[in-house]
């Protein structure tokens, strides 16, 4: 193909020089493809993901910035053409997110997201401040897998406290009219799971077990990777000096990731999905 792209050139045949260049083109996205595979290597890697938000200190500033993150990697999970599940939402007084698990399921979504894990930093003109002022925002995302059923984790019930709530938000005709929703807290390491898009308590209970499990499954890999520590360390705050990304809309348009320092001057584009380049970054650091 090169030496028929020079011929092409010496002969200043463009339809041909064209042709050529767009097959460069689309071998150049084949071998992307297979280099980001091969650092998908993990056991877990494959595997689907849960996607936690949560808003930080603000109110209604960083609960809005919550929902335009969830909004964010569901925009970009569509786009692939994943499926996506809203497993549980805590809607803001006014506006967005307080906080929320969605399930994004197909081939390395875990692999593909784990980096995303960490706290996201929004600067912007505030839509609901009246004097039009600049606002700064914070929002974590914590990812973590879908494991598998043959993979054994013992709970026992002793640990265990289950609470039932009134859904809130989407969830069809049972909503605020049954306790359905069900909340489980896994009392030695203080994991919370939620869920309440199912109609029966006994469905949302049998979806919490299994996001629990998954979140213990991760607990002890990250603690056997000695990284644990850090990582509820920064779960603890939300806000300044932890921020894994910075999305600023105002005075200037940016988004840049403080860990690999790749930036992109379309924020509008990235908040609407377009997060690869940051993913296959973060792959790279990982696997350099």
């Amino acid at each position: 193909m090169y030496d028929i792209f020079l011929l092409a050139n010496e002969e200043n045949n463009k339809q041909i020089i064209d042709e050529t260049l767009k097959k460069f083109k689309n071998l150049k996205k084949v071998v992307k493809k297979i280099e980001i595979k091969c650092f998908l290597s993990n056991e877990n890697d494959i595997l689907d993901s849960y996607l936690e938000f949560h808003a930080g200190a603000g109110g209604t500033e960083s609960q809005d910035w919550a929902e335009m993150l969830r909004r964010m990697y569901m925009k970009w999970a569509s786009n692939k053409g994943y499926n996506i599940e809203i497993i549980s939402e805590h809607r803001g007084d006014e506006a967005g997110i307080k906080s929320s698990i969605i399930k994004i399921s197909g081939d390395y979504i875990y692999g593909l997201l784990k980096s995303e894990s960490g706290i996201h930093r929004l600067v912007r003109i505030s839509p609901f401040d009246s004097g039009a002022r600049r606002h700064t925002s914070f929002a974590s995302v914590w990812v973590y897998p879908v494991i598998n059923e043959d993979i054994d984790i013992e709970i026992s019930e002793k640990d265990l406290r289950i609470d039932t709530y009134r859904s809130s938000g989407a969830g069809g005709q049972h909503v605020n009219t049954t306790d359905s929703a069900v909340r489980i807290t896994h009392i030695p390491s203080k994991i919370v799971v939620q869920c309440q898009n199912e109609r029966s308590q006994h469905k949302n209970k049998e979806t919490c077990m299994k996001m629990l499990k998954a979140r213990l499954y991760e607990f002890e890999l990250q603690k056997r990777e000695k990284e644990s520590e850090n990582i509820e360390n920064s779960k603890s705050d939300i806000g300044w000096g932890h921020q894994i990304r910075s999305y600023v809309l105002h005075p200037y348009r940016m988004v840049k990731d403080s860990r690999t320092n790749y930036e992109s001057s379309n924020p509008d584009k990235v908040l609407d999905g377009d997060i690869d380049n940051f993913l296959e970054n973060s792959l790279y650091q990982l696997n350099a």
